[in-house]
């Protein structure tokens, strides 16, 4: 018996009729699946109606095991074609996966997951997996063969211009990877941005997908980045910080992050509630993540739904009381509604932090680590906690103060208009809908062009330094803002570009809020 697997287990299932990429079985052992050969029969004519016939006994084979189950042990795994990889690092990935399968049907499924698995380490060119039968004197076994194509170049890189439209900025930004150096699967990997007027980041790192007897992922990361806060909450942030990936699976992931911390203000015209945390902090924090997505695209759902929850913990070593309890909840859900392709996606998110401490309800929370609304990436392809809310400028939504006063140079001491810092909040709301179809012209529905109509909102709130006395859950919820608008998705290999108009619904006095065209660009990964 053989038998070969590819990388999606939908094509794997057996009772699809043989092609390319579904799996073949050998002539001579069709009869342990019930199939009658007498060798005192005339023998077979060659030609179209040799193999017309040969297509009928194999479809009949797939009809057999689609109806009846058939029992199967694997006597043996054949590891093929890794010269670097290491062979335990393979069997760790799927020998468990493909001994657990008590019968063919499981096991043709189980070795398509297997593919995949192999495949997503990102170090193979190719995988194949092929069911051949097992030794003579043992019927009803096979032994797996997994031929794999190590990577013909180890080095990978990719570099970009990019435009945020949001902060009028633009980043040059760039990586290298370097894949299997040890052959434990390892990933080497080297990136760097620089922004102008923004942001500028340098970090190493590395990845091992298991090693020795740790069955989950590892990670470790270097970074040094820099951040211009300045136009927006009159800090620049500073950070030479160490990750570590402790535990990464399907749906869990918990990490660790050592960072040092600096906050500065060149311009001298900070807030009181920025100058307060201006200096030096040593953030040590404890993140986990949760996360379910079951929607059929991220750049495009038309059906499934998706969750996810961080929690983090913050201020493990004690240093001028960055401790803190950070928890985020995200929750959307696409439905189509079977015309011009359309769906209906809605989601919701919340999230709240919380100092630690003594009287923690009258201490501040890091300034860094609130929430802030705003921006104009797409709602419905982010999945990481609150959502955007489309119109309104980054930071742009939320607790404010007025910087201060700097007397002015050219006029003799006059008093230069101060403006004001947003300070993010404590406590955050947002939520959205999205409705997207497709246009009627051929060719935007063949390029993947298409349109939608959307609505946002979100409210925050400050709660530390002892503000939760005056909240109120009526005047949170009067005071939402929201706007609503229509635009045009242009999908592409490099990133998804919107163009919306956004009309503001409601906004208080202080937000960064304006009506008119905007442009959204969101990573297709």
């Amino acid at each position: 018996m053989a038998a070969a697997a590819d990388q999606n287990p939908k094509d794997a299932e057996p009772h699809e009729p043989a092609t390319d990429e579904s799996p073949e079985f050998a002539e001579e052992e069709y009869d342990e699946y019930g199939e009658d050969e007498d060798e005192d029969e005339e023998e077979e004519p060659d030609g179209p109606a040799a193999a017309a016939a040969e297509r009928e006994r194999v479809k009949s084979v797939f009809q057999r095991l689609s109806s009846d189950p058939v029992g199967i042990r694997v006597h043996d795994v054949v590891i093929k074609g890794n010269s670097k990889t290491r062979d335990d690092l393979i069997e760790a990935e799927v020998a468990d996966l493909l001994r657990a399968a008590p019968t063919v049907q499981d096991l043709l499924r189980a070795a398509s997951v297997a593919s995949a698995r192999l495949h997503r380490l990102d170090v193979f060119d190719a995988v194949k997996i092929t069911l051949d039968a097992g030794p003579p004197e043992l019927p009803g076994t096979t032994n797996v063969v997994i031929e794999v194509v190590e990577a013909a170049n180890p080095v990978t890189g990719t570099a970009g211009v990019y435009s945020k439209p949001e902060s009028r900025s633009w980043s040059l930004e760039g990586s290298l990877k370097l894949k299997n150096l040890f052959g434990y699967g390892d990933i080497w990997d080297a990136s760097g941005a620089y922004g102008w007027d923004q942001t500028t980041e340098v970090g190493v790192g590395v990845s091992l997908p298991r090693f020795k007897s740790i069955p989950t992922p590892l990670m470790a990361r270097a970074s040094l980045s820099s951040q211009d806060w300045l136009k927006f909450s009159s800090y620049k942030e500073r950070l030479f910080g160490l990750s570590f990936g402790l535990l990464s699976t399907l749906n869990h992931d918990l990490s660790y992050n050592l960072t040092w911390r600096t906050l500065t203000d060149p311009s001298r015209a900070s807030s009181k509630a920025i100058r307060r945390q201006l200096g030096h902090n040593l953030l040590s924090a404890l993140k986990y993540t949760y996360k379910i997505d079951e929607r059929d695209s991220h750049l495009r759902p038309t059906k499934g739904y998706a969750f996810i929850s961080t929690s983090q913990v913050g201020g493990l070593c004690d240093s001028r009381g960055l401790k803190f309890f950070r928890q985020e909840f995200d929750v959307r859900s696409a439905v189509p509604l079977g015309f011009y392709n359309s769906a209906l996606n809605v989601g919701a998110g919340a999230g709240i932090v919380l100092p630690l401490g003594r009287g923690f309800m009258n201490l501040s929370s890091p300034v860094p680590d609130r929430f802030y609304l705003g921006g104009h990436s797409s709602p419905v392809c982010s999945l990481s906690g609150l959502s955007s809310l489309l119109g309104f400028r980054t930071r742009g939504v939320g607790p404010t103060e007025p910087r201060r006063l700097i007397p002015g140079e050219s006029d003799g001491g006059s008093a230069a208009p101060p403006g004001r810092d947003y300070l993010g909040g404590d406590l955050a709301v947002s939520a959205f809908a999205d409705l997207s179809f497709d246009l009627p012209l051929k060719l935007f529905r063949d390029a993947g062009i298409h349109g939608h109509a959307f609505l946002t909102a979100g409210n925050v709130v400050k709660l530390s330094e002892g503000e939760y006395k005056k909240f109120s859950v009526s005047e949170f919820r009067h005071t939402f803002r929201s706007s609503a608008g229509v635009g045009i998705i242009l999908p592409t290999k490099l990133f998804r570009v919107e163009v919306n108009y956004c009309y503001i619904l409601k906004q208080a006095e202080h937000d960064c809020g304006k009506t008119g065209i905007q442009f959204s660009f969101s990573s297709p990964l």
